[in-house]
């Protein structure tokens, strides 16, 4: 794979995809999204048409063997990881990322839900376990594209 440049995660799901793409010196994650997995495909493709993106890393779970296969047939260079825990994990993360406020902070940690779905939080954790570093991110994910 590629060493530098820009990377995108994906962690793929039968009916929803979490994907989001790393800044050039891979530190901070530029773009969250939650999409259908067509959808998701088309990101991916455009993404790496313009230059956006030099590799994808795949978490291995429900249905990454077909995408290895999608993403082969776009030319796109994939590395699979492991992807066991990545949910729970993810849920750690957005409270790392955006910590309690209110009455939340004074729920235990293991008791507190996210307000919101976290399949581009769970493609976070994927891709920072294939780089072995936590990355930055400073906006909350969107459920589309940008225009």
């Amino acid at each position: 794979m590629d060493q530098s440049g820009p990377l995108a995660a994906l962690d793929p799901g039968r009916s929803k995809c979490g994907v989001v793409r790393t800044d050039s010196r891979r530190l901070q994650v530029e773009e969250a999204l939650i999409l259908p997995p067509e959808q998701c495909r088309d990101v991916l493709a455009a993404w790496h048409d313009k230059g956006l993106l030099v590799a994808v890393v795949l978490g291995d779970g429900t249905t990454s063997r077909n995408w290895c296969r999608t993403l082969a047939g776009l030319q796109i260079p994939t590395r699979l990881v492991d992807e066991w825990g990545t949910t729970l994990a993810a849920r750690e993360r957005y409270w790392q990322l955006w910590p309690a406020r209110g009455w939340r902070r004074l729920l235990p940690r293991g008791l507190r839900v996210p307000p919101r779905q976290l399949d581009d939080l769970a493609a976070q954790v994927v891709l920072e376990r294939w780089l072995q570093r936590p990355l930055t991110r400073t906006d909350a994910p969107r459920s589309e594209p940008a225009p």
